[in-house]
Parts: C-alpha cells; sequence; structure tokens
C-alpha cells in the first residue's frame, strides 16, 4: 500500500474513538498489530497494539506512545499507522495489562 498520499492525523484526532482498531503496518508494509484501546488522547496518548496470534485469541498486547506511530487516513476514509518497528520487536516489548 502506498502511504505517501494518506492524510496523517492531526493532534485532535489521536482519540480512542478515532484510533480504535485501527491496523498497524510495518516497514515491509506488512499488517503486524492493530490497535485494541488507547488510554488518553493527543500525542501524549498511549496505545494498546495487539500483535500476534489469529482472530484476537493469542494475541499479546503491547503499550507504545501514540506520538511513535504515524496515523493516517486513506483514501477510503479508513485510519491506520505505519512504523518502524517489525512484528518480532513488538512482540519482545513487555505485556501491556490494564
Amino acid at each position: 500500500m502506498d502511504h505517501s498520499n494518506h492524510t496523517p492525523l492531526t493532534e485532535n484526532e489521536l482519540t480512542e474513538a478515532t484510533l480504535d482498531g485501527a491496523t498497524i503496518y510495518g516497514p515491509g508494509d506488512e499488517k503486524i498489530g492493530s490497535v485494541d484501546h488507547v488510554h488518553g488522547a493527543g500525542s501524549a496518548a498511549r496505545v494498546a497494539v495487539d500483535v500476534g496470534g489469529f482472530l484476537g485469541v493469542g494475541a499479546k498486547s503491547v503499550a507504545v506512545s501514540a506520538s511513535e506511530l504515524k496515523f493516517m487516513r486513506d483514501e477510503n476514509g479508513n485510519v491506520h499507522a505505519v512504523t518502524g518497528w517489525t512484528k518480532e520487536q513488538l512482540k519482545d516489548m513487555p505485556e501491556h495489562k490494564d
């Protein structure tokens, strides 16, 4: 997927209502996870990302700062993010527990 034409989200759009369920793409443009939930709002928000598993079963939740992900909308209005992290790097992060 070519992300160069996608519209970056503004600081005010970095909310749970906007980010919930967003797909996270890694450096090879592969799907590496999805947003499970968000703590806070804006670039200071903590985003819980489910990584691994199948249909939500066996997934590990890790928390990262919203500012460490590049959230954007595609031409259909779907929100997603890109990151330089690989799926393996996310899996190696400490597990997030609410």
